[in-house]
C-alpha cells in the first residue's frame, strides 16, 4: 500500500515524517472499524461465493474483487453478467450504486484537498462506506490545512476495511462451489448487509431515502435484469435531493471583527 509510507507536512508543527502506521491515529482508525469488521467479512465471503457460484472465470473473479472492491456494485452485476444482459445496462447499474461515493468523496475533499493528486486518487480506491461515518464522527469538522491526524487515521480504518472484505472474499471465492445451499449464507449476508445498511441510517434524511428505496424496489420487482435497482436508486437519489433543498439550514453566526 504506496500511501502507508510517511506523512507529509500538512502543519508547522510536522518537524519530520514518521511513517504512517506508528501514528497513534492509524491505530485508533483501525480501532474504530474492528467492530465492523465481522459483518465486512461477511458480506466479502457472501460476495466471493456468489462470484464463484457465477459464471465467471476464477482469475477475472479475483480480479473483478481486487479491483472492483465495491460489494454491491459487483452483487449487483453478477446477475446481469450472467443473464447476459447489454454491457451498457451493467455499467449504469454499477455507476448508479456506487453514485453514493460522489457524496463521500464531496466531504472527504474539505479535508483532504490540497494533498497531492496522486495520493487523493490512492485513497479514493480505499475509500469506503463505513469509514466516512467513522471519519466524520472522528472530525466532525474540517481544518484547513488538514491536520496531520486526519491522514493516518483514514489510512488505518481503510486498511483493516480493506483486509476485512478481501479475505473472506477470496476464501469464498475459492470454496464456494464446494458449500451446499442448505448452509443458508445467502441469508447470513442479507442479514449481515441489512446490519451495515443499519449502520447508516443516523438521520431522518437517511431513513426516509432508505424506505422509499426498500417500496421502490419491492413495487418494480417484476422488471426485468434487475432493474429494480436502478429505480430504487433513483428513487433514493431523488427524495434526498428534495430532502436536501426544502431542509433548513442552520445560519452560521458572525465573526466578530472588533
Amino acid at each position: 500500500m504506496p500511501a502507508l509510507a510517511t506523512i507529509g507536512p500538512m502543519s508547522a508543527s510536522n518537524l519530520a515524517p514518521q511513517p504512517l502506521w506508528r501514528h497513534p491515529e492509524f491505530a485508533r482508525g483501525a480501532r474504530d472499524m474492528t467492530g465492523t469488521a465481522l459483518g465486512i467479512g461477511a458480506w466479502g465471503l457472501l460476495t466471493g461465493i456468489a462470484m464463484a457460484k457465477s459464471e465467471l472465470a476464477m482469475p477475472l473473479a479475483v480480479l473483478m474483487s481486487l479491483i472492483v472492491f465495491a460489494g454491491s456494485a459487483q452483487l449487483a452485476a453478477l446477475p446481469l453478467l450472467a443473464g447476459g444482459a447489454p454491457l451498457w445496462i451493467i455499467w449504469a447499474t454499477a455507476l448508479c450504486v456506487n453514485l453514493r461515493f460522489v457524496i463521500f468523496s464531496a466531504g472527504w475533499r474539505r479535508y483532504f484537498a490540497e494533498l497531492p493528486r496522486r495520493q487523493r486518487l490512492r485513497m479514493s480506491y480505499f475509500a469506503a462506506d463505513l469509514n466516512y461515518v467513522l471519519f466524520m464522527k472522528r472530525f466532525p469538522q474540517a481544518e484547513a490545512p488538514p491536520t496531520s491526524e486526519s491522514v493516518p487515521y483514514f489510512w488505518g480504518g481503510v486498511a483493516l476495511n480493506w483486509t476485512s472484505w478481501q479475505l473472506p472474499s477470496l476464501i469464498g471465492l475459492l470454496v464456494g462451489d464446494r458449500i451446499p445451499p442448505e448452509w443458508g449464507l445467502g441469508f447470513a449476508g442479507t442479514l449481515a448487509l441489512l446490519g451495515l445498511t443499519y449502520a447508516l441510517l443516523n438521520d431522518r434524511s437517511t431513513w426516509i431515502a432508505a424506505v422509499v428505496a426498500g417500496a421502490a424496489a419491492v413495487a418494480t420487482y417484476a422488471l426485468p435484469l434487475k432493474l429494480n435497482i436502478l429505480v430504487a436508486i433513483a428513487a433514493a437519489v431523488a427524495i434526498g435531493l428534495v430532502i436536501d433543498h426544502t431542509t433548513p439550514r442552520a445560519v452560521q453566526p458572525e465573526e466578530d471583527l472588533t
